[in-house]
């Protein structure tokens, strides 16, 4: 895990691979707890019998938005920022789903520093990513992430 303890050490990295996530599982339980908490519950995420026989992709698959919401939490395994007042999730840029992942898959994701920025005292960090699927040359889900850190002042 990378630690970072400020601004000119995350800055360090402009330009290189931050590290991967572990591999993460994806299974109907999983997508039908973001289908109840979001309230979509379209057949081809939580059908399992009607999507073995209609879907193209013979399976239920995972909503796009549960991949993506998964991004902190693999994220967290990558990096630690320490000596933060607080970090704030600020946007995403040029983010594009390749393909779904079909339940069962395992995911992961994979970090470089984009761009970084100092606002005023406020580290705005870009992580380009890519939500990869284990065994799968395109990945689920890729862009630039932009978080915001409030670096704790000296």
């Amino acid at each position: 895990m990378l630690i970072i303890n400020s601004y000119d050490e995350f800055a360090a990295h402009l330009g290189e691979e931050l590290g991967t996530s572990d591999w993460l599982l994806v299974d109907q339980e999983r997508i039908n707890n973001f289908a109840d908490a979001t309230l979509d519950h379209q057949w081809i995420h939580v059908d399992v019998e009607r999507a073995r026989e209609q879907s193209p992709y013979k399976s239920t698959i995972a909503h796009g938005y549960l991949t993506l919401s998964l991004l902190p939490y693999m994220w967290n395994q990558i990096i630690e920022v320490r000596n933060i007042d607080m970090m704030v999730n600020y946007g995403m840029d040029k983010m594009r789903f390749g393909q779904p992942v079909i339940t069962g898959s395992r995911v992961r994701l994979v970090t470089s520093l984009h761009n970084i920025a100092d606002l005023r005292g406020i580290c705005k960090a870009e992580v380009e990513f890519r939500i990869e699927i284990e065994g799968q040359r395109k990945p689920a889900l890729q862009g630039i992430a932009s978080f915001l850190y409030y670096f704790k002042k000296a």
